[in-house]
């Protein structure tokens, strides 16, 4: 039903359109349109006074409805009958200009047109003048000429903040959160949504996520200056994968018909980490276009960086207890374990990207990009971890207190290597045909894949011991060990092999795409209409696989602990963990050890089985789809409508072990047929006041490893753990309503609202629950966490932006402007039964606020920008037993500084400041006294330069 009044409310523009044709249009207004649309083709450029393209310029053909928008190399076409025309050209923060194009009968047209040229009659209009407010203004110009909710990063905007990775440059747009890793941004949740409902591609080829539990993109692996702009979509066209419910990120990259010329530019600097080493970047781009009339082009850009992290990291694991009565009876919410970690990471990012276009004609372009990333992070993690649960509780334990008898003391260190690789190829042509239509064609391959080549760990284990603790202050807790006088967890005698461990993972997704589109100008009831049909078919193989390995055996022990300890220190905030592992010892105890366990015989018990055979999976993913649409005008509305089909063939596969070691295949195979119909209003009230309406429809397909029917067991110390796929999950729908309102500030501002609500059904959760029965070895309940479709669910919230340049102010201060935004949301999912009295649940990743705030200043050369950005408290996994158990990630806020100086010669110098608060990354479940991670970061402070040829 939702679905049928969405497509009846989509459609009827298409339907009512030559209604709303003027009663007494004639033949001959009929004719002239017509004409207009199949006569020859102007080819047009915009650029500025110095030469560099202006993307989102509008161009208007005085006294005819027809409409054009720059793209990001500043070109745009227009159909046009013969004789005089004259374009008019809008841009903000330049004035506008217009310019007179004579055509003749049989031929093209070429027009180039500078904006803010010192003969242009209002130059006390311009306002671009530094690479601050460009950047601005290449944003605000694609923004307000867009056909739907879109938000623009320009290169030179993500350049002034102290940003690595793409990830970190999205927080700054309205709406947009992330999610971190040790202090860095690797997700994004856009408007409230988890990150599994942003697609992400670049230069318009969707990206596979790299991890094997996940749709989300790590955008961490991607760096930021490699972009040339990040475009945001958040309400969809029928020409967009329908895959985005929150909205589709696009990284475009650079391409060499940006310049026209030869073109070097690069940067290199160094940082000071506070809470580790030396941190390194640099990067470099260099492009030309060549040949008989420069019809060709090359580009290449790469970038470098190498981070080195320290930071400081305790986590309480929290369990309710139920006490007997010698104990006091009843049930506390008690530790069952507190790991204090000492990292030492070093994380690195390679990135290529490479284009060869070809243009011979205006008519005709071809080109082959391509992209490369790799993240790498590299790390030794020293652990000392207090294992209440291996002891007895005593009588006198409350909610933030207790003492253990028989404890145990678990000392580690682990060697983690982790490697994300992202790579894009495509070979894409475009046709322009005489009547002003446009062919385009794209073949392309995407391939991610995650390796784990290490993940290794040594355990000792102590003797038994008593351990107390207290929680009263959640953010600074005291535990026993560290004020005994004996010091018995620093002495390395009073510590014993207990294990190593060895676990390797690679998962490596392939996508291979092809898709068309035709765009066709022509005359529907007197009404100039601009179709545009597609197809595109898609195939993703996904392969998981896993290997673990574990040896408790005296054959496998490392000896003594003391002889594997160096005399480095180990410090977590103020407590004093001992002396750090040697790492070059262990790894070399890891390197003997994995030698002789390359291929280990099963049954020697050093290969986990059936984890090793039951973490793997592989699956097929194909999509078929098609679309078409018409767009048009209607005063001052501009009206697009459509409707997207795709069709999904899944496959997924893995193995099941049962109890005597049998496997067998277990598989599933489905197919469906989604509609996705559209309805997108633009209206310009005035030059400066646009106004949107979007209904769209949005799928979020499942996770792969929710959906292939795989039961991955694990059991420790009699603890069972259950990790289920659930074939039956189904695909998340969203009918989504977008209503948005922008006024454009002269010359160069925006102040806007927009407000969304999104209608889900099938909304996909995790669910964890405890006591559920399960027949092992050694256990008849377990932990099973699964995923489940809740019956409906909604997304509802209002964005509020503003950005000013304060040019109104005398002199010097002329230079000041600001971005703020907010972004107020609320969320939540109704599932189908109740989960410990509950049955409402607010959305897992939605943050109810988010905000920006930055103020700037750009003159004489010198730019600053000083930002600061926060999101709310949000839910990161529902436990289905007990409310107390649900995980969540205390809110955050950033302040970030960055400064430079252009000497005007190509040459500049600049500084970044990071996290100058210190702020902290904590976890919780249920209420804030239970602190389950409480992670510091510390700042960073970068100083480089750049160049420019």
């Amino acid at each position: 039903m939702k679905l049928n009044l969405l497509m009846g409310a989509a459609l009827a523009p298409m339907i009512l359109a030559p209604l709303a044709m003027p009663a007494h249009a004639d033949v001959d207004a009929v004719a002239s349109a017509s004409a207009a649309v199949a006569g020859d083709v102007i080819y047009g450029r915009v650029t500025n006074a110095a030469g560099a393209p202006l993307p989102g310029a509008e161009v208007l053909v005085r006294g005819t409805s027809q409409r054009a928008v720059t793209n990001t190399q500043g070109e745009f076409t227009l159909p046009t009958a013969s004789g005089a025309m004259v374009l008019e050209v809008n841009y903000l923060g330049l004035p506008s200009t217009s310019q007179t194009v004579v055509t003749t009968p049989g031929e093209d047209a070429n027009v180039a047109i500078v904006l803010g040229a010192q003969s242009a009659t209002d130059v006390a209009d311009v306002i671009v003048t530094g690479v601050i407010t460009d950047g601005v203004a290449r944003s605000l110009n694609q923004q307000k000429n867009a056909d739907g909710t879109v938000n623009v990063l320009s290169a030179d905007a993500i350049g002034r903040y102290p940003d690595p990775n793409v990830a970190e440059s999205l927080q700054r747009v309205q709406g947009i959160a992330i999610q971190r890793d040790q202090g860095e941004g690797r997700y994004i949740n856009v408007r409230g949504a988890p990150a599994a409902f942003t697609a992400v591609s670049v230069d318009g080829v969707a990206i596979p996520a790299v991890s094997p539990t996940t749709r989300a993109v790590d955008l961490d692996t991607l760096p930021s200056d490699i972009v040339s702009s990040v475009e945001v979509s958040k309400t969809l066209t029928p020409a967009q994968d329908a895959d985005s419910i929150a909205g589709a990120v696009d990284i475009k990259t650079r391409s060499p018909f940006d310049k026209r010329r030869l073109a070097v530019s690069g940067y290199a600097g160094g940082s000071y980490n506070d809470y580790g080493g030396q941190d390194y970047r640099a990067g470099a781009n260099v492009s030309n276009v060549f040949g008989p009339d420069q019809t060709f082009g090359a580009l290449m850009s790469v970038s470098f960086s190498e981070t080195n992290r320290r930071p400081d990291n305790v986590e309480n694991g929290w369990v309710l207890i139920n006490r007997n009565a010698a104990q006091g009876g009843g049930q506390i919410w008690g530790l069952e374990n507190t790991l204090f970690k000492d990292y030492e990471t070093e994380r690195t990012r390679k990135a290529v990207t490479g284009a060869l276009e070809w243009r011979p004609s205006d008519a005709i372009r071809l080109w082959v990009k391509g992209s490369y990333a790799q993240f790498r992070d590299d790390e030794f993690r020293n652990t000392l971890n207090f294992t209440y649960s291996d002891g007895t509780l005593q009588p006198g334990s409350t909610d933030t207190s207790a003492t253990f008898t028989n404890a145990r003391i678990y000392k580690q260190l682990r060697h983690r290597t982790q490697e994300n690789d992202i790579s894009t190829v495509q070979l894409g042509g475009e046709q322009t045909f005489g009547n002003g239509a446009v062919w385009d064609a794209v073949l392309s391959f995407a391939n991610s894949k995650q390796t784990y080549p290490h993940r290794d760990e040594l355990v000792y284990r102590s003797s038994a011991t008593t351990l107390s603790y207290n929680t009263a202050d959640h953010y600074q807790p005291t535990y026993s060990p560290f004020s005994e006088p004996t010091g018995f967890y620093l002495n390395p005698n009073n510590y014993s092999f207990r294990e190593n461990t060895f676990r390797s993972n690679t998962t490596e997704q392939d996508d291979v795409a092809f898709k068309t589109n035709l765009e066709l100008p022509t005359v529907i009831g007197g009404r100039e209409v601009e179709l545009k049909f597609g197809a595109k078919y898609s195939t993703r193989d996904v392969t998981a696989d896993e290997e673990r390995f574990r040896d408790r055996s005296a054959a496998a022990s490392s000896g003594a602990l003391a002889p594997l300890l160096s005399d480095r220190p180990s410090q977590n905030y103020d407590y004093n963990l001992g002396f750090k592992f040697d790492a070059g010892l262990v790894t070399d105890y890891f390197d003997r050890v994995r030698a002789g366990s390359t291929n280990p015989d099963p049954a020697a018990g050093v290969r986990r089985v059936p984890q090793s055979i039951t973490a793997d999976y592989t699956a097929k993913e194909d999509i078929l789809a098609g679309y078409g649409q018409a767009k048009f005008d209607v005063g001052a509305t501009n009206v697009l409508v459509g409707l997207r089909v795709e069709k999904t063939d899944f496959e997924g596969a893995a193995t099941s072990v049962a109890l005597s070691g049998a496997q067998s295949p277990v598989k599933v195979d489905r197919d469906q047929t989604d509609f996705f119909p559209n309805l997108t209003l633009r209206h310009s009230f005035s030059d400066q006041l646009v106004g949107r309406f979007a209904l769209t429809r949005a799928i979020s397909r499942p996770d792969y490893t929710d959906i292939v029917p795989r039961v991955l067991e694990t059991t420790d110390s009699g603890r069972t753990t259950v990790t289920r796929g659930n074939p039956d999950l189904k695909p998340t729908l969203s009918n989504n309503v977008d209503l948005g309102l922008e006024y454009y500030l002269r010359p160069l501002g925006v102040i806007s609202a927009n407000a969304f609500y999104k209608d889900l059904s099938n909304y996909r959760f995790t669910l964890v629950t405890d006591g559920v029965p399960y027949v092992t070895p050694t256990s008849t309940v377990a932990q099973v966490t699964e995923a489940r479709n809740a019956r409906d669910g909604h997304i509802a919230g209002i964005e509020f932006n503003w950005q000013q340049t304060f040019d109104f102010l005398p002199g010097w201060a002329s230079g000041f402007g600001v971005f703020a935004n907010y972004t107020l949301t609320d969320a939540e999912i109704k599932t189908s039964r109740a989960f410990a009295g509950r049955d409402t649940f607010v959305l897992p990743g939605q943050s109810d606020e988010t905000y920006n705030a930055a103020l700037f200043y750009e003159r004489y050369g010198f730019s600053a920008r000083v930002s600061y950005t926060h999101r709310s408290d949000f839910l990161e996994a529902i436990d289905a037993t007990n409310p107390g158990k649900d995980l969540y990630v205390e809110g955050r806020g950033q302040l970030d500084f960055t400064a430079s100086y252009d000497f005007g010669n190509g040459v500049e110098v600049f500084g970044e400041a990071k996290n100058l608060t210190d702020s902290a990354g904590v976890r919780y479940y249920g209420v804030k006294e239970r602190t389950y991670e409480y992670e510091k970061f510390g700042y960073n402070v970068f100083l480089g330069v750049r160049f420019k040829l």
